[in-house]
């Protein structure tokens, strides 16, 4: 868990990024803090933390990866690792307080879960994204893991109308075969929402689908953080090797 990665292509300063997983206690705080900055303060919702960290009884038994600025010092990327054999300590899944993963619990000896993916507002483009997702795939084939579940989210400031469409648009190509599929515990009330408008998809989302993940089904309504998620899953059988050779390299 202690390797680090340098960031390549950047325009202005090619070595300034780079990631590692969290060593200690201080280096996971950190992690919460930016988690705290962006899921609180910039998107409103409500958390279990306190004193400026977003923290749950999860974060224990994960393992956190961190995109880190040489020159500052700063953590301005994250994202939460959840193994099987940590699943099993943690007593299951975060995304079971969202879904009924039944149909999937027979492939859980293999299947790590992600989430608390967040990037500092400054940074956001695409030398982070891209080192995450070489942290996350490094992960995935070092530990031959075969399945990864998250949840994509999307803003329901709207009141869920774009991600009603996002959804409607997205499962005709990328909804998942029937034995993968999950069921929301609270769902998204797709019947009283337009599915019809113009809806780009979150940048995380794309990246799961670029890679080759499916849509486990309909969106959960999250109403701690006033998103629409949808569960996706990714088996590195079908792991795009040509957008994978992007941060593999």
């Amino acid at each position: 868990m202690l390797e680090r990665h340098s960031s390549l292509g950047l325009q202005q300063k090619p070595n300034q990024l780079y990631y590692s997983f969290a060593r200690n206690p201080s280096e996971i705080a950190e992690a919460q803090r930016l988690r705290y900055k962006v899921f609180a303060e910039e998107m409103g919702a409500r958390l279990s933390g306190h004193d400026g960290l977003d923290c749950d009884g999860f974060d224990a038994f994960c393992d956190h990866l961190l995109v880190r600025d040489s020159e500052s010092g700063k953590v301005v990327g994250t994202y939460r690792i959840l193994s099987p054999s940590m699943a099993k300590e943690s007593g299951g899944y975060y995304s079971t307080r969202e879904f009924d993963l039944g149909r999937l619990s027979h492939l859980f000896d293999q299947t790590v879960e992600v989430g608390r993916a967040c990037v500092h507002a400054d940074y956001r483009h695409g030398s982070i994204i891209t080192l995450l997702w070489a942290g996350l795939a490094k992960y995935m084939l070092r530990n031959r893991y075969e399945y990864l579940i998250g949840c994509g989210s999307v803003n329901m400031a709207d009141g869920g109308h774009l991600a009603a469409s996002l959804y409607a648009k997205l499962k005709q190509n990328h909804l998942s075969p029937a034995e993968y599929r999950v069921f929301p515990r609270c769902p998204l009330p797709l019947e009283a929402l337009r599915t019809d408008m113009e809806a780009s998809c979150p940048a995380l989302l794309k990246g799961y689908l670029r890679m080759g993940a499916y849509i486990g089904g309909e969106p959960a309504w999250d109403p701690d953080f006033n998103t629409a998620d949808m569960l996706v899953m990714l088996p590195m059988s079908r792991l795009n090797q040509r957008y994978a050779a992007h941060f593999l390299k």
